[in-house]
């Protein structure tokens, strides 16, 4: 039985209030407050597809039963290098093995689907796969789009053993059909007609490829308890369902009105949230579109109902922080060239060779462990740092991304440049010991404590603009009442 053995996902904490993006630019675009209802996601100025990937990643490794993976198909159109393998930097913040295969899948929105389709084609003969499906598009001011998009990711493990939901068939169509693009070296899509779209793609190319799977399966369309269409457009999923002979009610809901849409990551991000609730024997088919359609038909397994993420979509919807400041927006997605004062003006050269060397430390968060006293600490060194050992060369390598810490001391830094000041950071001091200094993310100006529970989150530590590159490393994360701790 090939099928998806672990689920996860993750959604930015931030939420973009829609009513302040229209009353910015109601002066010129009046039809955006027609759709200012609810808000979206968006990312912090230190998140992009990498890190939402690595905290789907995560939280799908926290339910997963611990069998080792062969490979990580990372699904995007948002990647941030061009050329430069996304899904290893992926590998490395989880610590994996060096041994195992990583694919970066791109250039469509059937991307996220099409990673899963690839996974389990692949058939989990050499081990699990991960497949995660991460987006964060960027828009013009003032674009329609601008409303409807988000940002978030998902993650799946697929292998043959410990099956949640078990694939019942799959068909994929390919066609040409241009609803929008992005040219090379174009920072924005360029969209068509929404007629044209919702008439000749979507409820044409949608419908005829459920229908196949769905003949591939054995099912009709009555014997189908979830189904996941997502569309741009508004009424079209609930048309897709008609023509299909799926009842209407039995839509997923789209999360439009919490997240918004989340390009090649939202048909995955809602069958995670589905399988949250999902009930032994239930079907569910998800279906993707851009160029073509894939289509997937799954079953949920008896082991569905205690294999449940640490947080899920449903943990990080709550998990949230309103956001009215459109120019903050503005400024983290660089639609806006702004002031950064003398502070800023730093060359960040990246030491290509250190970052090398000293990867395991600087992406997974691997200290140290005394062999002889059992004492952590970080960094890792020749030295035990108990004053009643001091013994050398005892080191093993310790994993500190999982642990979790409190707060020791803080600083909020007014001076120093920070893209959204004032900067947090604090010594923080791990359960079961090991310490050090770290920037925080997500901390609320007032909300920070000595005393805190924090997690570590994979994020950008700063960036090379000079030379187009980003360095990342772990900060820590206030924990929200209600989050779930995670031990991926």
């Amino acid at each position: 039985m090939i099928g998806l053995t672990a689920f996860g996902g993750y959604i930015p904490r931030l939420r973009l209030s829609r009513k302040s993006i229209a009353e910015a630019n109601g002066w010129i675009q009046p039809g955006l407050r027609g759709l200012a209802k609810g808000e979206r996601s968006i990312c912090n100025w230190d998140e992009d597809a990498v890190t939402l990937a690595v905290e789907a990643a995560r939280d799908c490794l926290s339910c997963e039963s611990g069998g080792p993976l062969a490979a990580i198909y990372l699904g995007s159109t948002t990647l941030p290098f061009a050329d430069r393998q996304n899904a290893g930097i992926v590998a490395a913040a989880l610590d994996l093995d060096e041994d195992l295969s990583t694919i970066d899948i791109t250039s469509s929105q059937r991307a996220g689907t099409a990673a899963l389709v690839a996974a389990l084609d692949a058939g989990g003969t050499t081990g699990n796969i991960l497949v995660v499906a991460s987006e964060t598009r960027r828009t013009r001011a003032a674009a329609q789009q601008e409303m409807i998009f988000g940002d978030g990711a998902a993650a799946f493990t697929v292998g043959t053993d410990d099956v949640v939901a078990e694939l019942l068939a799959r068909h994929s169509t390919s066609v040409d059909f241009v609803d929008h693009y992005r040219g090379q070296n174009r920072d924005f899509d360029y969209n068509w007609e929404e007629r044209w779209i919702r008439d000749e793609g979507y409820l044409k190319i949608m419908p005829r490829a459920i229908s196949a799977a769905l003949e591939k399966a054995g099912i009709d369309g009555g014997a189908v308890d979830v189904l996941i269409a997502p569309a741009t457009l508004k009424r079209v999923p609930e048309k897709i369902a008609q023509m299909t002979g799926i009842a209407p009610e039995k839509l997923a809901d789209p999360l439009d009105g919490a997240v918004g849409m989340t390009g090649c990551a939202h048909p995955l991000v809602l069958l995670s949230r589905a399988l949250e609730d999902a009930a032994p024997g239930q079907v569910l088919v998800v279906a993707s579109f851009g160029q073509g359609c894939d289509v997937l038909v799954f079953r949920a397994t008896e082991r569905i109902a205690d294999r449940k993420p640490a947080n899920g979509v449903t943990g990080y919807l709550a998990r949230r922080r309103e956001e009215t400041n459109y120019n903050k927006f503005m400024s983290f997605n660089e639609l806006v060239d702004r002031e950064k004062g003398m502070r800023a003006e730093l060359d960040n050269q990246t030491a290509l060779t250190q970052l090398y060397r000293r990867r395991d430390m600087l992406f997974g968060l691997v200290g140290g462990e005394c062999d002889a006293c059992g004492t952590h600490q970080f960094p890792r060194s020749r030295v035990c740092v108990n004053p009643n050992c001091n013994k050398t060369n005892t080191q093993k390598p310790f994993r500190f991304a999982d642990v979790p810490a409190k707060i020791m001391t803080w600083s909020a830094d007014h001076l120093t440049y920070c893209p959204d000041p004032p900067l947090h950071y604090g010594m923080i001091q791990f359960d079961g010991g090991g310490r050090f200094l770290a920037n925080f993310t997500d901390a609320d100006v007032g909300g920070v404590a000595v005393g805190q529970d924090v997690r570590m989150m994979f994020r950008i530590k700063d960036f090379d603009n000079q030379r187009g590159f980003r360095r990342y490393f772990w900060k820590a994360a206030p924990v929200q009442a209600g989050e779930g701790a995670i031990d991926g």
